[in-house]
């Protein structure tokens, strides 16, 4: 299994350096643990954008970049090694590990950030530094510019400006590289394979956990050990819910399942939905549901290509669906007239789409000044067009109530065009239809 080399991750920082003015300095802390009961820690992720420029994956960290430094650039502050605290808790990495695993020019204990620090930042005229995360080293940060501009009758020159760090780093990690574009795919592959797997085992009267506890094991199983983000696993009217992760029911025979789920690999994301028959077969009125959003995100798929905007897929799926609403009859008027006052919104309530990398909703603007943003070569997106009618609206026919539907993959903008890397998971009935009569 690849992941990013050495050389990647300096090229990132080379990367953000060279975007910094002269005479500055960019902070960047590591995410912190974070309790999940009394005496017991969530399993640890580090924040992106600490592992983007990095590859250090603990906590108790901060990482500082300054451009032109004479004994290295790239300094990193870390826990000291602790045999007798390792034998519990695991490897720590320690300065020198900072230093020979991790390429940092320089690397200190954490517990002398305070000493140290200051006197990096005294001098520089500018700080890049994302306030407002973590509430405690916003704090730390003042206190250490209170401190030199303490001593400015002394001769000390406390930073003249702080510059918001994230637009910068969220810019470069936008773009993913080649080796991003494998891991990314790799993630995709086994989330299809989860997927597949789960659509196998599906029958009546198994609970939601058991198609989750389908998904989690084929993810482990092929290294992905950590889900994206929490599983949903929506039969029946629960699918009406978007972000519902309760995943207790019992699922029905005749009711549509709907399946929201990701793995992570090596810190890269996928995002996939389906949407199938508990009892393996699709009825007349779930058939022309599904239909409509199929013809919808393949609409928005066939808009992804370098030179259109964010904006394009989201357009084209809204036109399938208000014209699939229509020809349905849960929807009445022209077309035209329906998607200008957004009648749509009652069934599809959200966009088609977002970023995908490091985060599941990644980083990135969608809009660069008032225009929506062009899409390039290496940016990759979640398609994910839905209809989800309330099983309380009394305004449709009762056939058509308390059915979701959402279709969900992920696409890499390609030179010229586009690729599906979650390609390999059936996505037409007739597919589905096939894969679930084969069984586990």
């Amino acid at each position: 299994m690849m992941s990013i080399s050495k050389s990647e991750f300096a090229r990132r920082r080379k990367n953000l350096m060279a975007l910094m003015e002269p005479n500055s300095i960019a902070i960047i802390p590591s995410a912190r643990e974070q309790m999940r009961t009394r005496d017991t820690e969530h399993p640890f992720r580090q924040d992106s954008d600490f592992y983007y420029l990095s590859g250090f994956a603990e906590p108790e960290a901060v990482l500082v970049l300054i451009p032109g430094r004479r004994h290295g650039q790239f300094v990193l502050f870390c826990r000291e090694r602790e045999p007798a605290v390792e034998l519990w808790n695991g490897y720590r990495a320690g300065p020198e590990g900072a230093c020979e695993k991790f390429s940092a020019d320089d690397a200190f204990p954490i517990g002398d950030i305070d000493d140290i620090l200051p006197g990096l930042i005294e001098g520089r005229e500018r700080v890049y530094y994302s306030m407002g995360r973590i509430a405690d080293f916003d704090r730390q940060i003042m206190a250490w510019v209170n401190r030199i501009r303490s001593k400015e009758r002394s001769g000390a020159v406390p930073p003249g400006e702080f510059t918001d760090l994230n637009h910068m780093i969220h810019d470069l990690r936008l773009v993913k590289s080649v080796a991003e574009q494998r891991l990314l795919r790799q993630a995709a592959e086994i989330t299809a394979r989860g997927h597949r797997r789960a659509m196998a085992f599906c029958a009546p009267g198994q609970y939601e956990y058991q198609l989750e506890a389908e998904l989690a094991h084929e993810f482990a199983s092929s290294g992905a050990r950590h889900l994206a983000y929490p599983c949903i696993v929506g039969s029946g009217t629960n699918a009406c819910t978007l972000h519902y992760v309760d995943n207790d029911s019992a699922m029905r025979d005749g009711d549509l399942v709907l399946i929201d789920a990701g793995c992570e690999l090596q810190y890269y994301a996928s995002d996939v939905t389906r949407t199938f028959p508990v009892n393996g077969r699709f009825n007349a009125v779930q058939r022309a549901l599904y239909e409509v959003v199929l013809q919808a995100q393949l609409a928005a798929i066939a808009a992804i290509k370098p030179g259109n905007n964010w904006n394009q897929p989201h357009d084209a799926s809204v036109r399938v669906i208000t014209e699939g609403l229509v020809s349905l009859g849960l929807l009445k008027g022209t077309v035209d007239r329906l998607i200008e006052r957004e009648a749509y919104r009652e069934f599809y309530m959200h966009r088609v789409g977002h970023w995908l990398g490091l985060d599941v909703h990644d980083v990135g603007d969608y809009r660069v000044g008032n225009e929506w943003r062009q899409l390039e070569p290496g940016m990759v997106m979640t398609v994910e067009p839905g209809i989800y009618i309330s099983p309380q609206n009394s305004k449709v026919a009762r056939k058509w109530r308390g059915i979701g539907i959402r279709l969900e993959d992920d696409v890499l903008v390609t030179a010229d065009g586009c690729e599906v890397i979650t390609a390999a998971l059936p996505k037409t009935i007739e597919d589905i239809e096939a894969l679930m009569a084969t069984g586990p």
